[in-house]
């Protein structure tokens, strides 16, 4: 007796199934995660880099076609990467990064900043097309790699740094806010006095201060 249609669907249907389950769950994301200890790979090549954070909600609406976008990243011989800002305040400093989701897009280290439609064709379009050339790059002096950022980087990471300390000091420790500041108003006068002690200790080594010797009282005749 020959199978009937409908107990043949069901099969169909789970064959499918397990058929996309790889595809859906076990492929590789084509974009490349960007930390402070590897952004200086983004000096070199084409790239396009996506600044997001995880609560931001145009960020997720932005996920899907960037995924999508990434997928053409070997054809159009670029490189699609992003940034969570949350987990790297230090290149939230040295990008600038005032608004969520932000684009770069970074050719031979040259960085300019991407405020186009955010839809995978209009990403494909804008590096195949090339119209990035069109765009004024960033100046050096605020460029990623200048003196300037790198001091802005280690600013945004310095106060990360004092605001994971400020939430150990009240949750872990039981520290009330107002402990929690003199710990920190006590911490900056002890290192501006030795910052202080340090540099005239240095000025004195490099321009010693010459004592003038007495003048000798006239003689009494």
């Amino acid at each position: 007796m020959a199978p009937s249609g409908s107990s043949v669907v069901p099969v169909v249907v789970l064959l499918l199934l397990l058929w996309g389950v790889p595809w859906t769950h076990g492929r590789r994301s084509d974009v490349r995660v960007i930390t402070d200890k590897n952004w200086k790979e983004l000096l070199e090549g084409e790239w396009m880099i996506e600044f997001y954070a995880p609560w931001c909600p145009a960020c997720q609406n932005l996920q899907p076609e960037w995924e999508s976008f990434a997928e053409w990243g070997e054809d159009l011989e670029v490189n699609i990467a992003k940034v969570d800002v949350t987990e790297q305040p230090g290149l939230s400093g040295r990008f600038i990064i005032t608004a969520l989701p932000t684009i770069y897009h970074c050719k031979d280290g040259e960085f300019r900043r991407y405020q186009g439609p955010r839809t995978k064709n209009d990403f494909i379009n804008f590096v195949s097309e090339k119209e990035w050339k069109s765009i004024e790059p960033v100046s050096s002096w605020f460029g990623p790699g200048s003196i300037l950022m790198s001091s802005m980087s280690a600013l945004f990471q310095l106060s990360m740094w004092i605001r994971t300390c400020h939430n150990y000091f009240i949750e872990d420790l039981g520290l009330p806010v107002w402990g929690s500041y003199t710990v920190f108003a006590l911490a900056t006068l002890l290192s501006g006095l030795l910052l202080g002690l340090c540099m005239i200790f240095v000025a004195d080594c490099l321009c010693p201060s010459k004592r003038r010797r007495p003048q000798p009282y006239p003689s009494i005749t």
